[in-house]
């Protein structure tokens, strides 16, 4: 009688206080379109600066600060394959704004923490 009341109880606490747990949504979808989302902002930042005249070095500093500004505090970043993401950038540079001996290099304080 003891075990039968005890294992109902038992059952009852967890049926109770049984909270669903959520897995985070990682897809390599997710990725792709956040790393391509951080490669257009980059560029389109770069871009616009150089057009007003400031040089490439202020331009690149200019870019890499605005691009961390922005996407500092996602969770999304500590999945992020960096590698991908400069070629994206050198990419959409060689695309877009036509510049084609872009120093990946360079592209080393573009982290986000």
């Amino acid at each position: 009688m003891i075990k039968r009341v005890f294992t109902i109880f038992i059952l009852t606490l967890l049926l109770l206080f049984n909270s669903p747990v959520y897995s985070l949504d990682n897809s390599s979808n997710t990725l792709e379109k956040y790393t391509k989302k951080i490669s257009n902002k980059f560029t389109r930042t770069y871009c616009n600066t150089t057009k007003f005249g400031i040089s490439y070095d202020g331009a690149l500093a200019f870019a890499i600060g605005e691009t961390n500004k922005e996407f500092k505090n996602n969770k999304l970043n500590k999945f992020i394959d960096y590698s991908l993401l400069k070629n994206s950038i050198v990419n959409d540079l060689e695309n877009n704004c036509q510049v084609y001996d872009f120093p990946f290099s360079k592209l080393e304080n573009l982290k986000f923490n």
